[in-house]
Parts: C-alpha cells; structure tokens; sequence
C-alpha cells in the first residue's frame, strides 16, 4: 500500500524532474541556436540526441550523491564562491600538488578530473591511460604528462616530434581538440571540494575578481553527478 508521504515524495520527484528537463531544454536549444558553425546534418543530429541527453542529466541530478545544493528551476548546481580561483595556490607548487597527486595512485578510466582554463574550471574525465609515458588522456582536453606541467598543445607536438607509436588518428583526435579550445592557460588541477565545488557551479575569476558563474554543459552536468566526493581517487559506484 503507498503511503500518503511516498505518494507526495513520487510527486515532488515527478515535478522537479520536469522543472529540471525544461530549464535543461530552454538552456540547450538557445546554446544551439547562437552555434552558427553548425552544419545542418550536426544540427538535426543534436537536436534529435537532446531528449535522451537531457532526460538523463536530469535524473542524475536528482538522484548525485553530493554536498552541493541543486538549484532545481535552473538546473545547477549552488555554492559558495571563493574570493581566489583556486588553481592559484595549485600551479604555484604544481609538481608538489598536483603532479604528485596524480602520481600517488592508480588511474582509472572515467575518473573525473578539474582542469583550469582561463580563470574557469572545467570538469573532464580520464578515457585514456599510458603508463609507459607518464601520461594520461582525457575527453575534451586531450593529453597531459605527469612529467611537468605540460599544455595539450605542447603535448600534441609532442607527440609528432617523438615519432612515437601514436597512430595518425590519436594526432589528428588532438589537433581537433586543441583548434576547439583556447591553449594559452589550460592546466590540470587535483580534485579538492573546494577546486570540485566551483567546476560543479561553473565558478570564474579574472585579473583576482570573481565573475558571475556561467552554465556547466549536459556533460559536465552529468560528469558532476558521477563524482565521488568522499575519495576523489575513484569513480562513483551507482
């Protein structure tokens, strides 16, 4: 027999997932449409891809397992920003921090990763590992070494110079992604909740100020939802 209070919490789960798929939707399609790189076949295909995407992210949201507050009418997440973006403390001591960190232990794939670009820190995930090179992969921003602070765009030529066993492919899979993102500051961070928190909020700084907090992405919304915030060392285990 359903109780009246599941009954309520099944209907006030129902109403915050739609709230959630409209804020999701209205943000997505206005993002599309200010895309004018877009060809049209990529268009259609999105557009066609959002359902399932924004169907999704939604449900992760609802049921993450994290200290953040869910902002449910605009399909964010809440905290607290910092006066100092805090990759600052990181890069000063980048070997002793963050390299080091990341040398402390075993990789794995689709353990989420903060990395810092221009004030603004992202969230990406590790979807390739060498060990061989002291270097891992991940999805958006390509590789970094655990040698020394090391930008995507230098690795990419990196890789050319070296003539290593790099298939044409994996050049050609990191050229795109550098052409996609500005490389002049791009750095890897280790996952602290503080570092975590302003990624999850979409926190930002330039020249020492703290900026109004833009939008993660669907993946970066989703990536959130997969932390896990009691050892940033390993993937959440649903």
């Amino acid at each position: 027999m359903v109780t009246q209070s599941l009954l309520w919490q099944s209907q006030q789960q129902s109403s915050d997932f739609a709230e959630l798929c409209n804020a999701l939707y209205e943000r997505e399609l206005i993002t599309l449409a200010r895309n004018e790189c877009l060809a049209l076949a990529s268009l259609q295909g999105r557009i066609k891809s959002l359902p399932h995407y924004v169907k999704r992210t939604a449900f992760a949201l609802l049921k993450a397992q994290t200290p953040l507050e869910l902002d449910i009418q605009n399909a964010s997440w809440l905290a607290k920003q910092v006066a100092r973006s805090p990759e600052i403390s990181q890069l000063s001591a980048y070997d002793e921090t963050v390299i080091a960190w990341y040398k402390s232990q075993q990789l794995v794939h689709g353990l989420v990763v903060p990395i810092a670009l221009n004030g603004h820190v992202f969230l990406d995930c590790i979807d390739r590992i060498d060990l061989e090179k002291q270097r891992f992969r991940t999805n958006v921003y390509g590789w970094f070494y655990l040698t020394d602070n090391e930008t995507v765009s230098a690795a990419t030529n990196r890789v050319k110079n070296e003539g290593d066993r790099a298939s044409e492919a994996d050049i050609e899979a990191e050229s795109k992604a550098e052409s996609e993102v500005t490389r002049q500051k791009v750095n890897l961070l280790k996952p602290t909740k503080k570092v975590m928190s302003a990624a999850c909020a979409g926190h930002r700084w330039k020249d020492g100020q703290k900026l109004q907090p833009i939008m993660p992405s669907l993946r970066e919304l989703l990536l959130s939802c997969t932390i896990n915030w009691r050892n940033f060392k390993q993937p959440r285990v649903n």
